[in-house]
């Protein structure tokens, strides 16, 4: 591991080398680049408070852990009026890891308000596929009239579920989902959201920021 950017605190990942840099060693919300998406690479990285956002134009892969952390708590997920008639009236259907596959693939074509491009690239989904299939990362998934409408993927890390990305090609099909998570989060004692960077979407739902610092504190 290189530090290739004194300035910016940023590190060079060795290809043989699945190690990552330190909370102390971190500066900015991009920490290293490099390495590959081998399935222990990726789990170190969530356990050491980082994941995989973007590929760049030389293939290397971007390493982010960002100073303000978006999360949600469980118990403080907003179950809105409207929120609640539609998990009751509605009609969703909602399972778990039976299309994972399709839920990443959706995630990745969907189009999303002030993006031009998804991250989600093949790479990324081969990787978390192959993280699936070894029972690393996991789906919620809702359905209507037995059609895949919306859902959500990401990965375990002890106590801690680091979501990744949703769909919803129905009406609130994602906020469903993400309420089935919450109440799973609950039962099986997970007590934190990690939901990477703030959005708007994430934080109308419970979402909020907190130091770097605090989000080490909930990783120990």
């Amino acid at each position: 591991m290189e530090l290739i950017d004194k300035q910016e605190g940023i590190y060079l990942l060795d290809d043989e080398n699945l190690n990552f840099p330190t909370l102390d060693m971190m500066k900015n919300d991009l920490v290293a680049i490099g390495g590959d998406f081998h399935p222990q690479r990726i789990i170190n990285a969530y356990k050491n408070g980082l994941f995989p956002w973007f590929i760049d134009e030389y293939n290397y892969i971007h390493w982010y852990s960002p100073n303000e952390r978006m999360v949600l708590f469980p118990d403080e997920f907003r179950l809105t009026k409207s929120l609640k008639r539609t998990i009751k009236n509605k009609g969703f259907v909602i399972k778990s890891n039976e299309k994972f596959e399709e839920v990443i693939n959706r995630c990745s074509s969907i189009k999303r308000k002030d993006e031009d491009d998804t991250w989600i690239s093949e790479p990324f989904i081969t990787a978390y596929t192959n993280l699936f299939n070894l029972g690393y990362a996991s789906s919620i998934e809702c359905y209507l009239d037995d059609k895949l409408v919306g859902g959500l993927y990401g990965i375990m890390v002890d106590d801690i579920f680091c979501g990744e990305s949703m769909f919803s090609d129905v009406k609130d099909a994602s906020k469903v989902a993400f309420y089935y998570l919450c109440e799973q989060a609950k039962q099986n004692g997970i007590k934190l959201i990690d939901c990477q960077v703030h959005n708007n979407h994430l934080e109308s739902l419970g979402a909020k920021e907190i130091p770097r610092d605090d989000y080490f504190k909930y990783l120990k």
